[in-house]
């Protein structure tokens, strides 16, 4: 089966002590899970694709979240855990909750035609969400991995993964 990760803000910004948007110590208990199934997923020879929130200053987004993940600096940077295993794999900037929204992402997947995507990374309810609704209304069979996925609010992370799954039609596991 061809299949594809999406590995999504696994960054210094939302999972380093003391990032602006830091996700909580809890958030960081998914790290060793992530970093299997992007391992997995290499030996295996299937592709592993990474979103990472990239700003420029002034983006539209900080009138919502502080200013976070700034281009060319280390919160914008993969997390030292996944940095090994994530410059073999393909990188893709973002600048907004969608992994779609001003990316490549559709055209690399179009490319690709995976039977299957598979979500992990961080937040859930907000850019992992996100994500997952830009894949199913696109058609991709989705399954987004509990253990492999955290938020700063425990409470909007279950809502979205009920969203995911009863609205969207993702297979939770």
């Amino acid at each position: 089966m061809k299949k594809v990760l999406i590995v999504v803000d696994m960054l210094n910004g939302f999972l380093k002590p003391g990032a602006f948007l830091y996700c909580g110590d809890d958030s960081r208990r998914i790290i060793p899970f992530v970093r299997e199934m992007v391992q997995q997923y290499s030996d295996a020879g299937n592709p592993v694709i990474f979103l990472a929130d990239n700003h420029n200053p002034g983006d539209p987004e900080f009138t919502v979240y502080p200013p976070h993940c700034l281009k060319g600096t280390e919160e914008a940077c993969v997390i030292d855990e996944l940095k090994d295993l994530a410059r073999k794999e393909i990188l893709i900037p973002k600048t907004r909750f969608s992994g779609f929204y001003g990316t490549d992402l559709d055209k690399i997947l179009e490319e690709i035609k995976p039977e299957l995507v598979e979500v992990v990374g961080v937040c859930t309810n907000i850019c992992v969400l996100y994500t997952v609704e830009g894949l199913r209304n696109r058609d991709y069979r989705v399954k987004v991995h509990r253990k492999g996925v955290a938020s700063f609010d425990e409470e909007a992370a279950e809502f979205a993964l009920r969203q995911m799954q009863t609205v969207l039609g993702a297979e939770i596991v």
